[in-house]
């Protein structure tokens, strides 16, 4: 068993051992720092003019000052020794800004998008550029970078300067992963930021709307909102517009941003001042104007002045705002210090970038750190709102419970007397219309049925004097024992289909019968009854009809069965289009019950009622 062992754990050793020397046997990229360096609009290196050596990553704002335009780069390179010949090869270029255009060996390529106004826009992009395999060769190979840029004094921040970084050359699979992670830190963490404010503005919006009071939340909902729509041209590559305009525009998107902050800090701290409202508004019409006064030519400069004012005003706006902090809600006071502490620090990095005294690195700080800040205060925000709402509700409870209490003794006294007057209202209304009904109208139905000539007139009169006299028993509203009901119905249905000649079988409950019925319910039974009795009568040709009448603890039923023909084929589908089916059933609806009726051509037809008591 032991030399088992053993030969076990050499075998791992081995594959470990075989593991890290194939790591360290792997290619290192190749890292390009020199490069001949021209001015250049060609679509071609210009092999005819004389070169410039730089160092990468070169700036422009150093090199070429004032230089606005296309700049050539070459520089020469080899494949890197111990490259597996499976392996794809690229080269990796960390930062080309505006575009970049890459040619190997005389062949374009690759093309990061636009090179023309309006151009694309990859300041915050990385390229990776795979090196097709054709046109490689072990030594020399001549690698021409076209790079597209503006002029330090052309933009408003040193980020978006023309420039180009260093150059690596190696296998494609490591340098992808180099790839996604300053895409992920660069561009994709902008874009999460940016939803997650866009998300809580439109929240902090919401709120303010539904509560106009608290203008803080209108202030930093704008707040966010904004600097969403600023920040968008960090992922936004493809802006329909030149770089001109594109500079000229993100810098005046900054006083109204800084407005938004000052007024939210003052409205948070329950201060307002129509001075300082007033100057705000004007200065967000004073920065365009001086832009465009510069010129396109110093915007840089302009712009950073006035980041540097608009700085010393946000410092000033928090001072006030910690200060009324400390004196009304110290418990307020420490969180809201920490986060404007972060605020101030990374402005603070931002302009000591901006006038150089800080080196510029690869990710933003400020489109990293801010969000997070921001985010922090509205965190803030929704915990006061959420104290302040819980508060509200409570004291509204309370309020409420205190209200009812005042309140229930008149409800009590009050609701007896309403109803009364009701009953008395509606019950003096119904017997008005019954009288009328059973004065005017049955006194002349009466007249016609005795009155006149006409076998069929004096008919119908009498069913039509009938239906008058079962509607005024329903206005009456006085309630009728089912025992009572169940014997009028059995009298009057065997009284018509025995002048019909058809047999009638009814069978109802047998044990005494307590149950009360409305007397709506009492006039539309009697209907739905009548109209069974009438298809009967006239279109089932039957002999024999059987009715059976169930009383339950919640319910009554009733069921007519005759042996007659049935309903034909061509109504099959179609029973609610004719013989009163659609009446019935939608006068048992109305009293929350349900007429069934099921037939078949010789078989007869069964009609089901159920309805409630």
């Amino acid at each position: 068993m032991l030399p088992r062992t053993l030969l076990f754990i050499c075998r791992t050793l081995l594959a470990l051992g075989l593991l890290v020397l194939g790591a360290l046997a792997s290619a290192a990229p190749v890292v390009i720092n020199q490069a001949a360096s021209v001015n250049s609009a060609g679509l071609e290196f210009p092999d005819s003019v004389t070169t410039q050596q730089v160092k990468l990553p070169d700036d422009w704002s150093q090199s070429r000052p004032r230089y606005d335009g296309s700049v050539w780069y070459r520089t020469t390179f080899d494949i890197p020794p111990g490259t597996p010949s499976s392996e794809l090869l690229a080269a990796y270029i960390d930062r080309a800004c505006t575009n970049v255009e890459v040619h190997l060996n005389g062949q374009r390529i690759y093309s990061g998008g636009s090179l023309r106004e309006p151009m694309t826009r990859n300041c915050q992009y990385s390229h990776l550029v795979t090196l097709p395999i054709a046109w490689l060769k072990p030594q020399g190979n001549v690698l021409d970078v076209r790079v597209v840029g503006s002029a330090l004094q052309r933009v408003g921040a040193r980020q978006r300067a023309g420039g180009l970084s260093e150059i690596k050359v190696g296998v494609l699979s490591e340098l992808a992963a180099e790839q996604r992670s300053q895409l992920f830190w660069s561009v994709q963490t902008v874009e999460l930021a940016s939803l997650a404010l866009f998300i809580l503005g439109s929240f902090m919006l919401g709120l303010w709307w539904v509560n106009r009071g608290e203008a803080s939340l209108l202030y930093f909902g704008l707040l966010l909102v904004g600097w969403v729509l600023m920040s968008a041209r960090v992922w936004w590559r493809e802006l329909p517009l030149e770089t001109a305009s594109i500079e000229f525009v993100g810098a005046c998107l900054y006083p109204p941003l800084v407005a938004c902050a000052v007024q939210f800090l003052l409205s948070h701290a329950a201060l307002r001042s129509r001075f300082i409202e007033g100057a705000l508004v004007i200065q967000c019409l004073l920065m365009p104007l001086t832009l465009v006064m510069g010129g396109p030519t110093r915007i840089f400069l302009v712009a950073n002045a006035w980041y540097s004012l608009l700085t010393l005003e946000v410092f000033a706006a928090m001072a006030l705002y910690l200060t009324m902090t400390w004196r009304q809600r110290r418990m307020d006071f420490g969180p809201m210090l920490l986060i404007l502490a972060g605020v101030c620090f990374t402005l603070l990095v931002e302009m000591g970038i901006q006038l150089q005294v800080l080196p510029s690195p690869r990710m933003s700080l400020t489109h990293f750190v801010l969000p997070l800040l921001f985010m922090a205060v509205g965190i803030r925000l929704l915990q006061v709102f959420a104290h302040a709402l819980k508060s509200a509700e409570a004291n509204r409870s309370s309020l409420e419970d205190r209200v009812k209490e005042i309140t229930a003794e008149i409800e009590r006294n009050f609701a007896q007397l309403s109803e009364l007057r009701v009953e008395q209202v509606t019950e003096k209304e119904r017997k008005r219309i019954a009288a009328d009904l059973h004065d005017d109208l049955g006194a002349k139905l009466l007249t016609i049925v005795h009155t006149s000539e006409s076998e069929r007139i004096s008919t119908l009169a009498r069913e039509a004097l009938e239906e008058m006299r079962l509607s005024v028993r329903g206005l009456t509203g006085k309630p009728v024992r089912l025992a009572d009901a169940l014997a009028d119905w059995r009298a009057e249905t065997v009284l018509r289909l025995g002048q019909a000649n058809i047999e009638t079988d009814w069978k109802g409950p047998s044990e005494e019968i307590e149950h009360l019925l409305p007397a709506r319910a009492y006039v539309q039974t009697t209907r739905i009854l009548r109209e069974a009795v009438s298809n009967i009568i006239k279109h089932s040709g039957a002999s024999h009809c059987k009715v059976r009448s169930s009383v339950g603890e919640r319910d009554f039923g009733l069921l007519v069965q005759d042996n007659g023909k049935g309903i034909p084929m061509e109504l099959d589908g179609k029973l609610d289009r004719g013989h009163g089916m659609s009446s019935m059933k939608h006068r048992a609806k109305q009293l929350q019950g349900q007429c069934l009726v099921e037939s078949g051509p010789g078989y007869g037809t069964v009609i089901r009622l159920t309805l409630p008591l």
